[in-house]
């Protein structure tokens, strides 16, 4: 059974003639009798009463018509439904993001949803190093990673670039100095974040390559427990300036730069190699090359080529 063929069954039902059906649909009445035979082979009833003048409908026949009607208002709805996808006026953009890079998604989704507002937008709290993973499982679309993966399976495009801070609340003595050296943060009790990370071990590596103890006395679960800790005059911390940008800004910490401690990072969207995105993704990427337009450093849009 076709689509086609409940489009001619119908047309002969409505118009309770095989010619006048064949005329609406520009067709011939052979051509029209034809179609409903073997409509009739297929479903194995006779759905139109031949002794009947009126082109009248069997008990089958009627049957069939009201799911005929059902199974064309549903394909309608779909190709709606797929107009409105093409267009963006409906669809899901789904990411993955951890703590710290969720950060630079906010002024990059808030942009996507003034130009997009019918898309939904759900982005899954994610440790980085799972992201690639879930990426190959199809979890979500796209994800943001400071790292590079497998070239030959996760396509990147690098957006932003981030350095990290040497933080301590505005009370802290070190708040009133220029600069510091690592040596002179040997003493410093430092809030870390509990979880591995290549930041962390860059940080550590800088110590030791100082020769300077870097403690390490309470380590919380998430970068805002570790700011208001720090704010509050609980040791210091070195954390990514894109998380800490606000509260500098308004003072309720101080941003201390630190002679050899020098790390950058480079935010990264990744996406499935061999894989078509939707609508709303290749959207999304088009906010973010805009975004980078427009805001210039630290935002850029820059898609990187495997090695």
């Amino acid at each position: 059974m076709e689509l086609s063929q409940l489009e001619t069954f119908l047309a002969v039902a409505e118009e309770h003639s095989f010619s006048r059906a064949a005329i609406r649909l520009h067709r011939t009445q052979p051509a029209v009798s034809q179609v409903i035979r073997k409509l009739e082979e297929s479903v194995g009833e006779t759905l139109f009463d031949r002794t009947a003048r009126d082109g009248s409908l069997t008990a089958a026949g009627e049957l069939l018509r009201d799911y005929a009607l059902r199974l064309l208002a549903l394909r309608r709805e779909a190709s709606s439904a797929l107009d409105e996808l093409k267009s963006l006026e409906r669809g899901h953009l789904q990411l993955a993001a951890n703590e710290y890079t969720c950060m630079y998604l906010l002024p990059a989704i808030d942009d996507f949803r003034r130009e997009y507002p019918h898309i939904d937008v759900t982005v899954q709290r994610m440790l980085a190093s799972h992201i690639p993973e879930e990426l190959a499982r199809r979890s979500f679309e796209l994800g943001v990673i400071s790292f590079r993966p497998d070239p030959a399976q996760i396509r990147t495009i690098a957006v932003y670039g981030d350095s990290l801070d040497f933080i301590v609340s505005p009370a802290h003595p070190l708040a009133r100095a220029g600069r510091v050296t690592i040596r002179d943060l040997g003493r410093e009790n430092f809030i870390a974040h509990n979880v591995a990370s290549p930041l962390r071990r860059k940080v550590i590596e800088a110590f030791q390559r100082h020769r300077t103890p870097l403690h390490m006395g309470i380590e919380l679960p998430t970068i805002e427990a570790i700011k208001r800790f720090v704010a509050m005059g609980n040791g210091v911390a070195l954390l990514p300036h894109l998380t800490v940008a606000r509260e500098l800004e308004t003072g309720d910490l101080v941003r201390v730069p630190v002679d050899g401690l020098e790390v950058r990072r480079v935010l990264r969207l990744a996406f499935r190699r061999h894989s078509t995105l939707s609508y709303a993704a290749k959207a999304f990427l088009t906010t973010l090359k805009k975004l980078a337009e427009t805001q210039g450093p630290p935002f850029f849009y820059h898609v990187e080529r495997a090695a």
